[in-house]
Parts: C-alpha cells; structure tokens; sequence
C-alpha cells in the first residue's frame, strides 16, 4: 500500500454557516464514495497527526498576519467575517493549523520512504491565501507551507505546483512568482472569482480558459503546456492543488470537466512522479462543492494515485 488518505477531526469542527458552500459535508462526500469504492482497503487512512508549528507557518506568511488571525477568532458559538467568503468560527484556527500540518505529515512520510504519494482531504483549503491576507475560504496556504517545509528540510532543488481548480490559485502564485525553486501550472476559469491579476514570471505556466471549455479543451493544454514545463523543469516532488469544481455538475464554475478528466490528469501526473521525483506527490483538497460530483471525482484521483 503506497497511496496515504489523510483527514482531522478538526476540519469538520471548522463551519462557516449553513449556507456556505465549504462545509464539513465535503469531507463526508469524498469518505463515504470511498468507502463504497472498495478502494480503502488498498489505501492508508490517518487521523492523527501534529499540527504545523508557528514556524512552518512562517516560512509563507508574515508575523503580523498570523498574530491578526488569532486576533480574531470569536468565541465559541460566534462568528468572525474575515470578507462574505471567509468566515471563522472559534475552531477555525485550529482547522488550519492541522490542515497545514497535514502537508507537513505527507512530505515526511513520502520522503521517508512509507509511501510514494498522499492526498489530504482537509480543511479549510488553501490556495487562495496570500502570505498576508485571508480570501476565498483559504487562512493559511497549505501548499506553499508543505513546499517551503520540503524545500527546506530535504535540500529539494525544484518542485512543481500543479492546481487544476476552477478558481485562479491566486495566493500561491503571489507567493511563488519568479521563484526558480518553484513551477507552477494551472489553468483556471476567466473572468471568475477571485478576478485578480496573472503574474507573467518564468516559473509560472498559469492558464485563463473560458467558461464552459470541456475535458478535450483541458487535456490539449495539459499536453501541449504542463507536460513540456514539468518535463523541461524536472521535479524532485510534485504537489497538487486538487479542486475538483471545475466538474461539470458542480454550480460554483463553468467549466464542463468529468471525473475522469480528473482520472486522466492524475495519470499524467503520476507518470511525471516515476520519472522525476520517485513517485512522490502529495495532493491538497481544495475546492468541489457538488458533494456527487466531488466524491466521484476525488475516488477517481485517489484511485489513480494508489495505481489501482
């Protein structure tokens, strides 16, 4: 068993409203597909893990954001509005400590030679974050903290950032813009949330589709764009922003994927970890609102990860 499943219970303690999109349902949505999958027993499940420290979390952003965050957090039974779309509650905080230290986790587990890859079914996400704002659900940017860490720790030279959510990764393009340790590809809807401005930088391969572009339309650009940066750039680890709300069912976008364009994206990706990076990839939860339509599509990630 290669492929690792890491969830927290602090995640479904993290709500925003009965309302908001980002739920604790998520979580459930992709479990339960995968236990009806019959997959998770060819897969590692974990449920406790550290949180990442103060320092991890300071290796992307800065003192003053984090000390505004704590600032924040209301007491129990409260709410505090960071904007219409992010929103704490008095166990936020903790949330995204533990989904950042879910990163941390992975990374070790991967390079420690347990695992080739993982995929962290946490919350909240964390691409929207920049180093010193809160946006789009996101408080800390998990994927950066996780690749900062790996960078750190195990001496990597190159690492790549693949985010196939419907929304522009906008925070972690902030945070990464022309650093050459870093390639990130993306493509995105455009005009669509969060409406910020692309970075043009060498190490960025980010790409603004229209709505309502299909599975055949993002496969082109995976072939002719991501295939020819990732094998030009040659990774040492790769690590997934995996939002899965550019599916077809899903009403927060307008992009018209399948679940097995998801399939077909992993296998790629997973074929450009064999060669570069010795399988090692870990995979981030992001967005995926349609609770069908994520757990499919997450089974369908998972599945191509563990190879099965």
């Amino acid at each position: 068993m290669n492929t690792m499943y890491i969830t927290h219970h602090a995640g479904y303690l993290h709500e925003m409203g009965v309302l908001h999109p980002d739920n604790p349902k998520r979580i459930d949505a992709i479990s339960d597909q995968l236990i009806m999958s019959g997959i998770m027993s060819y897969i590692v499940s974990y449920h406790s893990f550290s949180r990442a420290s103060d320092k991890d979390i300071l290796r992307v952003h800065t003192l003053e954001y984090l000390n505004y965050l704590r600032s924040l957090v209301p007491k129990k039974g409260s709410y505090c509005y960071i904007d219409m779309d992010t929103i704490m509650n008095s166990y936020t905080l903790d949330a995204a400590f533990y989904a950042a230290g879910a990163g941390l986790f992975a990374i070790d587990s991967v390079f420690g030679k347990n695992f080739n890859n993982a995929f962290c079914a946490t919350r909240p996400p964390g691409h929207h974050a920049c180093h010193n704002r809160a946006m789009g659900s996101c408080f800390f940017n998990n994927i950066a903290i996780a690749a900062r860490y790996a960078i750190s720790k195990y001496k990597l030279k190159r690492l790549a950032i693949i985010d196939f959510d419907v929304h522009h990764g906008n925070g972690t393009e902030e945070i990464f813009a022309d650093d050459p340790s870093v390639l990130m590809c993306s493509f995105f809807q455009h005009p669509f949330y969060p409406d910020t401005r692309l970075i043009h930088s060498q190490n960025m391969c980010n790409i603004p589709v229209d709505a309502y572009v299909d599975g055949a339309f993002i496969r082109d650009i995976v072939n002719r764009k991501w295939v020819p940066a990732i094998e030009s750039f040659r990774p040492e680890l790769i690590l997934i922003s995996a939002g899965f709300d550019a599916h077809r069912e899903d009403d927060m976008g307008q992009l018209n994927l399948h679940e097995s364009d998801y399939k077909w994206i992993t296998d790629i990706l997973v074929e450009m970890s064999e060669k570069y990076s010795s399988s090692r990839i870990v995979s981030f939860l992001e967005g995926g609102y349609d609770m069908s339509s994520l757990g499919r599509s997450a089974v369908l990630h998972i599945r191509s990860l563990a190879k099965l």
